[in-house]
């Protein structure tokens, strides 16, 4: 019998030539098809990055990147004899994206960087997979396969699997420099892969470096920060990178980390999936211009912003005390903004994760469904009432007794109700 345990990854037993030919990514038609049509041009090729760490760490893949000594033109000519469909996406740094069989691949050139400004590299192809390797930012994205799933691991990014270590390649300070978004990266890793104590080197690099953040775009760091405040570690990181001054930077305002720290004790406490613009909203003051400003500088969108503002809104002590408030309060902003608020406010309490009544107030939300305005303008309009301004003025009126009585469902109230303020605005009018 066959001792399976041999193929696990543990710290005792590192991955060192650990095969991935039973990778399901990797055994689909679709990737081989891919390999095929490049070795007919006598190409060798192999998955590397996020597929391959993501496969020795047991974790889901999302895709799967290929690199080959082939220059783009010659890839784009292959992929089309073999009848695949071609897009130049990233033409410029040597990487198109093959379609086949309905599955994305991007397939870039083996490269070596030129130039960087801490933005963006000039490369240069070469035939070197070291070379590629060297220029990667962490080991553990520099491992890669063929299509037998045979590993090369050329700067023992292995040994980091097995021991959940994140560590830049080479000289962290320089890797930092070619591109000042792999600050940011470093702590999303650690908050992702690591189990083990942050590697001091790479962020004593990004402490030092950190000011090459101003040079980031708010969209950059918004896709970095809001994939980090999900991952199973944010809490770690977060803490390190507010010590170190990197939040502040990448913010560009005070940060409460004890209260995202809050938040997700809640979450786990009961069983919420997080979510990483409610995780935001945890992190800064709950002042409008904290808000306006933090949306502008992570070049939030429209919906996202409007979350972050809701989330913040501080109604949630009425939530917690008052049913109708509660049901007020899911009424008028919905089930997203009612819960983040709720939660929001919770996390700035002084209440325990537990704390019955914050969670009665949430499960409110779960219980009971709400009820629409029992009242439309074109009802109003069959009672006589002649469109412009009073109609308006009635169903606001209306609306507000509805949700002071209880939301009350019972018609006949609803109709006196209805003929009073009728009556009311007719006489205003003689």
């Amino acid at each position: 019998m066959t001792d399976k345990s041999k193929s696990r990854i543990t710290r005792e037993n590192p991955p060192k030539t650990l095969p991935l030919g039973d990778a399901d990514w990797l055994r689909q038609r679709s990737c081989q098809v891919v390999f095929e049509a490049l070795e007919a041009g006598g190409y060798e090729a192999r998955a590397v990055g996020g597929a391959v760490r993501n496969t020795l760490m047991r974790l889901p893949v999302a895709d799967v990147d290929i690199a080959t000594p082939a220059r783009p033109g010659e890839v784009s000519e292959l992929a089309k004899s073999a009848g695949l469909d071609v897009h130049e996406t990233g033409i410029a740094h040597g990487t198109l994206t093959i379609v086949s069989l309905g599955v994305a691949y991007e397939v870039t050139t083996l490269r070596r960087d030129v130039s960087t400004d801490g933005r963006r590299a000039t490369v240069a192809f070469t035939d070197d997979w070291l070379e590629d390797a060297k220029r990667r930012d962490f080991t553990i994205n520099a491992i890669y396969c063929d299509r037998d799933g045979k590993l090369y691991d050329p700067l023992r990014g292995c040994e980091d699997i097995a021991q959940r270590r994140v560590r830049f390649i080479g000289s962290a300070e320089q890797r930092i420099r070619e591109d000042y978004l792999r600050i940011l990266r470093f702590f999303r890793f650690f908050a992702v892969y690591s189990d083990s104590a942050i590697d001091a080197t790479g962020a004593a690099a990004c402490e030092k470096e950190r000011d090459g953040i101003t040079q980031l775009s708010g969209e950059r760091i918004r896709a970095e920060l809001l994939k980090l405040l999900v991952a199973p570690r944010a809490v770690d990181a977060l803490k390190v990178m507010e010590q170190t001054s990197i939040l502040m930077r990448s913010l560009e305002q005070v940060a409460a980390v004890s209260t995202l720290e809050k938040l997700v004790e809640i979450e786990r406490e009961n069983g919420l999936w997080p979510d990483s613009i409610r995780r935001l909203a945890a992190l800064i003051a709950p002042k409008a211009g904290c808000i306006q400003k933090l949306a502008h500088r992570l070049r939030l969108s429209n919906a996202e912003g409007k979350q972050l503002s809701n989330a913040c809104r501080g109604q949630g002590p009425d939530y917690k005390t008052s049913v109708l408030g509660a049901k007020t309060g899911l009424y008028k902003y919905g089930l997203t903004a009612y819960r983040d608020d709720c939660l929001i406010s919770w996390a700035r309490s002084n209440a325990r994760p537990n704390d019955p009544d914050w969670m009665r107030a949430l499960q409110i939300a779960e219980d009971w469904q709400v009820p629409e305005m029992p009242l439309k303008g074109s009802d109003l309009l069959a009672l006589g009432v002649p469109a412009g301004p009073d109609v308006g003025s009635i169903l606001a009126e209306f609306e507000q007794w509805w949700i002071d009585s209880g939301f009350v469902a019972d018609t006949e109230l609803q109709r006196n109700k209805l003929n009073g303020l009728v009556a009311k605005f007719g006489r205003a009018k003689e």
